[in-house]
Protein backbone atom coordinates (compact mmCIF):
# COMPACT_ATOMS: atom_id res chain seq x y z
CA UNK A 1 0.00 0.00 0.00
CA UNK A 2 2.83 2.36 -0.90
CA UNK A 3 1.38 5.26 -2.89
CA UNK A 4 4.49 7.47 -2.89
CA UNK A 5 5.02 7.35 -6.66
CA UNK A 6 1.33 7.82 -7.47
CA UNK A 7 1.16 10.75 -5.06
CA UNK A 8 4.27 12.30 -6.64
CA UNK A 9 2.90 11.93 -10.17
CA UNK A 10 -0.48 13.35 -9.14
CA UNK A 11 1.21 16.32 -7.46
CA UNK A 12 3.14 17.00 -10.63
CA UNK A 13 -0.01 16.82 -12.79
CA UNK A 14 -2.13 18.90 -10.39
CA UNK A 15 0.74 21.37 -9.88
CA UNK A 16 0.48 21.23 -6.10
CA UNK A 17 2.69 19.89 -3.32
CA UNK A 18 2.71 16.19 -2.46
CA UNK A 19 0.90 16.84 0.83
CA UNK A 20 -2.05 18.45 -0.94
CA UNK A 21 -2.87 15.36 -2.99
CA UNK A 22 -6.01 13.58 -1.75
CA UNK A 23 -6.65 9.97 -2.76
CA UNK A 24 -10.09 8.45 -2.16
CA UNK A 25 -9.59 5.87 0.63
CA UNK A 26 -12.20 3.56 -0.90
CA UNK A 27 -10.31 3.29 -4.21
CA UNK A 28 -6.75 3.00 -2.90
CA UNK A 29 -6.35 -0.51 -4.42
CA UNK A 30 -7.16 0.82 -7.91
CA UNK A 31 -4.74 3.75 -7.58
CA UNK A 32 -2.01 1.43 -6.30
CA UNK A 33 -1.91 -0.30 -9.69
CA UNK A 34 -1.49 2.97 -11.62
CA UNK A 35 2.11 3.46 -12.75
CA UNK A 36 1.82 5.86 -15.69
CA UNK A 37 0.91 9.53 -15.86
CA UNK A 38 -2.01 8.67 -18.15
CA UNK A 39 -3.53 6.35 -15.53
CA UNK A 40 -3.14 9.04 -12.86
CA UNK A 41 -4.78 11.60 -15.23
CA UNK A 42 -7.77 9.23 -15.57
CA UNK A 43 -8.15 9.02 -11.77
CA UNK A 44 -7.99 12.82 -11.56
CA UNK A 45 -10.77 13.12 -14.17
CA UNK A 46 -12.89 10.59 -12.23
CA UNK A 47 -12.37 12.49 -8.96
CA UNK A 48 -10.55 9.65 -7.21
CA UNK A 49 -7.53 11.91 -6.87
CA UNK A 50 -7.99 15.60 -6.03
CA UNK A 51 -5.98 18.58 -4.90
CA UNK A 52 -6.86 19.75 -1.39
CA UNK A 53 -7.45 23.49 -0.92
CA UNK A 54 -4.60 25.63 0.33
CA UNK A 55 -4.39 26.17 4.06
CA UNK A 56 -4.19 29.80 5.09
CA UNK A 57 -3.25 31.32 8.42
CA UNK A 58 -6.33 31.97 10.51
CA UNK A 59 -6.92 35.67 11.24
CA UNK A 60 -9.34 34.90 14.07
CA UNK A 61 -6.85 35.41 16.89
CA UNK A 62 -5.47 38.53 15.20
CA UNK A 63 -8.96 40.02 14.95
CA UNK A 64 -9.62 39.38 18.66
CA UNK A 65 -6.31 41.09 19.58
CA UNK A 66 -7.03 44.04 17.31
CA UNK A 67 -10.47 44.47 18.89
CA UNK A 68 -8.95 44.47 22.40
CA UNK A 69 -6.39 47.08 21.35
CA UNK A 70 -9.13 49.26 19.82
CA UNK A 71 -10.99 49.24 23.14
CA UNK A 72 -7.82 50.36 24.96
CA UNK A 73 -6.58 47.07 26.41
CA UNK A 74 -3.09 45.55 26.22
CA UNK A 75 -1.18 48.82 26.65
CA UNK A 76 0.39 48.22 30.06
CA UNK A 77 4.06 48.26 31.03
CA UNK A 78 4.53 44.66 29.90
CA UNK A 79 3.52 45.58 26.35
CA UNK A 80 5.73 48.63 25.91
CA UNK A 81 8.95 48.30 23.97
CA UNK A 82 11.79 50.77 23.98
CA UNK A 83 13.32 52.73 26.81
CA UNK A 84 11.55 54.41 29.68
CA UNK A 85 11.36 57.79 27.95
CA UNK A 86 10.75 56.47 24.42
CA UNK A 87 7.07 57.43 24.44
CA UNK A 88 7.41 60.89 26.02
CA UNK A 89 10.98 62.19 26.21
CA UNK A 90 12.44 63.63 29.41
CA UNK A 91 12.62 67.05 27.79
CA UNK A 92 8.93 66.99 26.79
CA UNK A 93 7.99 65.89 30.30
CA UNK A 94 10.02 68.75 31.75
CA UNK A 95 8.47 71.27 29.37
CA UNK A 96 4.95 70.17 30.26
CA UNK A 97 5.69 70.27 33.98
CA UNK A 98 7.47 73.64 34.05
CA UNK A 99 4.79 75.28 31.90
CA UNK A 100 2.05 74.04 34.22
CA UNK A 101 3.95 75.28 37.30
CA UNK A 102 4.62 78.69 35.77
CA UNK A 103 1.00 79.01 34.67
CA UNK A 104 -0.13 78.23 38.24
CA UNK A 105 2.36 80.69 39.77
CA UNK A 106 1.28 83.46 37.40
CA UNK A 107 -2.35 82.75 38.26
CA UNK A 108 -1.65 82.90 42.03
CA UNK A 109 0.30 86.17 41.62
CA UNK A 110 -2.40 87.78 39.46
CA UNK A 111 -5.11 86.77 41.94
CA UNK A 112 -2.94 88.26 44.68
CA UNK A 113 -2.80 84.96 46.57
CA UNK A 114 1.01 85.26 46.81
CA UNK A 115 3.22 88.34 46.82
CA UNK A 116 5.49 89.28 43.94
CA UNK A 117 8.55 88.41 46.02
CA UNK A 118 7.14 84.98 46.88
CA UNK A 119 6.24 84.48 43.23
CA UNK A 120 9.84 85.23 42.21
CA UNK A 121 11.38 82.82 44.76
CA UNK A 122 8.91 80.02 43.88
CA UNK A 123 9.53 80.65 40.17
CA UNK A 124 13.26 80.14 40.65
CA UNK A 125 12.67 77.02 42.77
CA UNK A 126 10.46 75.61 40.05
CA UNK A 127 13.18 76.36 37.52
CA UNK A 128 15.65 74.50 39.75
CA UNK A 129 13.40 71.42 39.65
CA UNK A 130 12.24 71.55 43.26
CA UNK A 131 8.60 70.74 42.49
CA UNK A 132 7.66 67.51 40.74
CA UNK A 133 4.03 68.53 40.26
CA UNK A 134 1.37 71.16 40.89
CA UNK A 135 0.29 69.24 43.99
CA UNK A 136 3.81 69.49 45.40
CA UNK A 137 3.88 73.24 44.69
CA UNK A 138 0.56 73.67 46.53
CA UNK A 139 1.79 71.58 49.44
CA UNK A 140 4.98 73.69 49.67
CA UNK A 141 2.99 76.95 49.64
CA UNK A 142 0.71 75.68 52.43
CA UNK A 143 3.48 74.23 54.59
CA UNK A 144 5.63 77.36 54.35
CA UNK A 145 2.56 79.60 54.87
CA UNK A 146 3.38 81.63 51.79
CA UNK A 147 -0.20 82.67 51.05
CA UNK A 148 -0.88 86.38 51.47
CA UNK A 149 -2.77 87.14 54.66
CA UNK A 150 -6.25 88.56 54.11
CA UNK A 151 -7.78 90.86 56.69
CA UNK A 152 -11.45 91.19 56.58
Amino acid sequence: MNLTNQRRLAASLLEVGVNRVWINPEKIEDVEGAITRDEIRKFIREGTIKALPENGTSRGRARVLAQKKRTGRRIGAGTKKGKMYAEVSEKTRWMNRIRALRRKLTELRDQRVITVGTYRSLYMKAKGGEFRSLAELDRHINEQKLRRRSFG
